[in-house]
C-alpha cells in the first residue's frame, strides 16, 4: 500500500527544516541547480495571484509575496503549514495557506490565478491529470503552469558509491511506486516519465513551451542528498505549460 505522505510529512517536518536552507528571497526549482533568477519562467508578480502547489513551508510563496504577488499557499501537512505561517511571520509578509489536497482547489474561482507554481511536489502525486485539470479550472486563460519534480532518470541510477561505476538500478518504464525513507518518516513517490507528463498536461488543454533538465550549479553548498553522479545524469525537470481555452 502507498504511504501516507501527509503524515509522513508531519513526521518529517521539524527534521527536514533543520537541515534544508531555502531562499525566502527567489523561488527555487529543486536541490543543487539554478533558481528563477537563473530560469526566468515567471515574469513580472507584481499584483499578480500566485497559488503554490505542495508549498511546505512557503518559501517560495513568501518569496512571491515580498515580489508583491498575493500569494496562497496549498500543502497537506498541517505541521509544515504551521511552519510556513511562522516563517511568514517572522519574514513580514502576507501568505494565505490552506491545508488540503493539490487537486482540491474547491475554495478558489474559476479563472481567478495568475500563475501556479509547484517545486519538487508532483513526485509525490500518483494522479497528476487530476491535479492539471484543477489547475486549469483555476488559471486565466494564457496563464502558466510552472513546476518542478524529480527528473525520471533520476530514479534509475544507484550513485551512492563514488568509486566505482554508475549502476542503472530499475527501469525507465517501471512505473511502479516507490516507497523511500528520509527523516524518520516512509514516503512513496512516483514515476511520471516525460512522455506521461506532456500527455497529461495536452489532454487537461494546457501547451507546453519550455521543458529544463538543469546541470547542478558549479558551485556552492551541496544539498544533503548530494551525488557525484548528479553531474551525469540529470536529478530535476522543470516544466512550463500554459493554459489553452476554457
Amino acid at each position: 500500500m502507498p504511504a501516507d505522505n501527509a503524515a509522513a510529512w508531519d513526521r518529517a517536518a521539524a527534521a527536514y527544516l533543520a537541515v534544508t536552507e531555502l531562499p525566502t528571497d527567489v523561488a527555487h526549482y529543486g536541490p543543487d541547480i539554478g533558481t528563477e533568477a537563473d530560469f526566468r519562467l515567471l515574469g513580472d508578480l507584481k499584483g499578480k495571484r500566485v497559488l503554490e502547489l505542495g508549498c511546505g513551508a512557503a518559501q517560495n510563496s513568501i518569496a512571491f509575496a515580498k515580489q508583491g504577488a498575493i500569494a496562497i499557499g496549498v500543502d497537506l501537512s498541517a505541521e509544515m503549514l504551521a511552519h510556513a505561517r511562522r516563517l511568514a511571520d517572522q519574514e513580514e509578509v502576507r501568505v494565505e495557506l490552506r491545508h488540503g489536497d493539490m487537486a482540491d482547489l474547491a475554495f478558489m474561482r474559476a479563472e481567478s490565478v495568475d500563475l501556479v507554481f509547484s517545486a519538487c511536489a508532483f513526485g509525490f502525486v500518483d494522479d497528476l491529470s487530476r491535479v492539471f485539470r484543477q489547475v486549469h479550472r483555476v488559471l486565466r486563460t494564457g496563464a502558466p503552469l510552472v513546476f518542478s519534480l524529480p527528473h525520471p532518470a533520476y530514479h534509475l541510477i544507484d550513485g551512492r558509491h563514488a568509486d566505482q561505476p554508475l549502476l542503472v538500478r530499475r527501469s525507465y518504464f517501471d512505473t511502479e511506486a516507490v516507497d523511500i525513507e528520509r527523516f524518520g518518516a516512509i514516503f512513496t513517490r512516483y514515476h511520471h516519465s516525460i512522455a506521461d507528463l506532456h500527455t497529461a498536461l495536452v489532454r487537461s488543454s494546457f501547451s507546453v513551451d519550455t521543458i529544463l533538465e538543469p546541470a547542478p550549479t558549479s558551485s556552492g553548498p551541496r544539498s544533503t542528498d548530494w551525488q557525484e553522479a548528479f553531474r551525469f545524469v540529470p536529478r530535476t525537470l522543470v516544466i512550463r505549460a500554459r493554459k489553452e481555452g476554457n
